[in-house]
């Protein structure tokens, strides 16, 4: 019961967010989720107490306030900042290259796309961002109910056990058929075909991204990425698919 009244308040706020907010505001929320993640992201792979990440942190803010204003398409100059700050990191403060390389990707994973959330609002308007979301949620849908009726293979034993190959198809059906259907609502000239290729990349993006953060889990031994949201972890736990199918979606709006 938990589990579903914090989820139903979560999706609430999310709509409400993204109906409700200027755009100043919906960068303002994307940074604030960014910030709450990268902790999280930075305490798996254990980069240190609290105090340490500040300036890792800030940076995310920095990426994800840059590249959500979609006036912005360049984003060398951070790219350049990052890679400074890796070299410090290595020759001045004593880190391996994979605990610099660790941190140093927090900005990149996390900050950048949802970045590119933001800037998606601003380009196609709330309607696009809706259509991401829900297309995402379908995803998730199909592959939870198919690999509960399917499921006997798993998809990636050593990573997550509970991962079916046929929930992975059945999401894939799922979510695919839903953005061609649902596609023209935001994209009327787009082709069907171009439609299902943006909905199977986002669906196989996703399922990338979910068991990237469970590799990333597994390899620090803990469950969740914190127990900020009663009965789902944390915030990196709920966005995990999101950070690797925004990119895809991004880039095609914009084209």
């Amino acid at each position: 019961m938990t589990r579903l009244v914090s989820g139903a308040a979560l999706a609430a706020a999310a709509v409400a967010a993204i109906l409700l907010l200027p755009l100043i505001g919906v960068r303002v929320l994307a940074c604030l989720v960014a910030a709450l993640a990268a902790r999280e992201y930075l305490g798996i792979v254990h980069t240190g107490r609290p105090v340490a990440m500040a300036p890792w942190l800030a940076l995310v803010v920095l990426v994800c306030w840059w590249i959500s204003d979609p006036g912005r398409t360049v984003g060398l100059p951070l790219l350049l900042v990052g890679l400074a700050w890796l070299a410090c990191e290595v020759l001045f403060r004593g880190r391996t290259v994979g605990q610099a390389a660790a941190r140093s990707l927090a900005p990149w994973y996390v900050g950048m796309p949802l970045g590119m959330l933001a800037a998606v609002q601003a380009l196609g308007g709330p309607r696009a961002t809706l259509l991401l979301l829900a297309t995402i949620v379908v995803s998730d849908a199909g592959q939870y109910y198919a690999g509960r009726a399917f499921g006997r293979r798993p998809l990636a034993p050593a990573i997550s056990p509970k991962k079916t190959l046929e929930g992975a198809v059945g999401g894939f059906a799922l979510a695919t058929s839903f953005m061609t259907l649902a596609g023209p609502w935001v994209f009327p000239l787009a082709g069907r075909f171009s439609l299902a290729l943006l909905g199977a990349s986002i669906v196989l993006l996703g399922i990338c991204g979910d068991l990237f953060e469970s590799r990333l889990k597994r390899t620090a031994g803990v469950k969740n990425s914190s127990a900020l949201i009663p009965g789902h972890g944390g915030v990196l736990d709920r966005i995990d698919a999101l950070l690797f199918a925004v990119p895809a979606y991004y880039l095609y709006l914009r084209a």
